[in-house]
């Protein structure tokens, strides 16, 4: 899963990106960042989540973690 962080970094156009790192800081945190991330996960993960669902997330780890919560399930 270290390689969601990657592509989370490119969506959000940060260089790094960590479990810790706050979303709604992320200078591009906006809607079409959210819809890039949805599409990302589910062609990448085969998970399917909503906007109000990584809206109400507060950190990269936090979405990671769901991802992996729901690939689990």
């Amino acid at each position: 899963m270290e390689h969601i962080y990657a592509q989370l970094a490119e969506i959000l156009e940060l260089e790094q990106l960590t479990a810790d790192v706050v979303l709604a800081e992320c200078e591009y945190w906006d809607s079409l960042t959210v819809l890039s991330i949805i599409a990302m996960l589910g062609a990448s993960y085969g998970v399917h989540l909503t906007a109000t669902e990584v809206r109400g997330m507060t950190s990269a780890g936090d979405l990671v973690a769901a991802v992996q919560h729901r690939r689990e399930q």
